[in-house]
């Protein structure tokens, strides 16, 4: 049951330096509340040759490009080949995989972005998990809290899913194309391969290798 919100349904886990923390879990967003933590753990094992330690608990590669006028708050882990543009705002308990992009007043907070993951342009992503080669356009943004402050209900075609959480943005499994302005509401799940229309607002489980055009709108890719 609720096969398609799996973690090895979602994600490939070799493009991630939090592999050993996903691996650990059934439903990826049990893995949000240990992001901190693991963090500290991981970035006192890190090869001191390929990172340099900030602070207590901020870890750079070396060849990873942040501008001067980014704000980076720990526990954090920018991989190996990362940008980090402009005025990005990064406040902790963030893995931002290698090769990936996060640009000009972006802000991340409690998030594993994998490897080559671009939010590029004024992308808020909070308690969300985005996979591999995931992308989302300009403007477009998790919102990680229901406006009724109650816990995160997960709506699927197999029935409703408590989560307990009350924080809980998006699970972007790999290769998700995000279209500019889109909200992905509280407790979104999309699988491998869909691609979001622009101005979208997303909520519930969107199946893998689709389209989402409107909400009750969907169509299957063709092979």
């Amino acid at each position: 049951m609720y096969d398609t919100m799996k973690t090895v349904n979602l994600y490939d886990l070799s493009q991630t330096i939090a592999s050993e923390l996903l691996g650990e879990t059934i439903y990826p967003w049990e893995a949000l509340p240990k992001i901190g933590e693991f963090i500290r753990v991981l970035g006192s094992q890190l090869s001191k040759e390929e990172y340099i330690q900030q602070g207590e608990d901020i870890w750079i590669a070396k060849d990873a490009n942040v501008a001067p006028s980014a704000s980076i708050h720990g526990p954090a882990i920018i991989g190996k080949g990362a940008e980090i543009r402009h005025c990005a705002f990064i406040r902790g308990n963030a893995i931002v995989g290698e090769g990936a992009v996060v640009g000009n007043s972006t802000e991340l907070k409690n998030v594993i972005l994998f490897n080559k993951v671009q939010v590029p342009h004024y992308n808020y992503v909070g308690d969300s998990i985005l996979g591999y080669c995931s992308h989302m356009g300009a403007g477009s943004i998790t919102s990680n809290v229901k406006s009724d402050k109650k816990l995160v209900v997960l709506h699927t075609p197999e029935g409703d899913l408590e989560t307990g959480m009350k924080k809980f943005g998006a699970m972007l499994g790999d290769y998700v194309e995000v279209g500019c302005g889109t909200v992905l509401n509280p407790g979104t799940v999309v699988g491998r391969n869909v691609n979001i229309y622009p101005l979208s607002m997303v909520r519930g489980v969107i199946a893998q290798n689709s389209i989402y055009k409107k909400q009750g709108e969907i169509a299957q890719k063709q092979e």
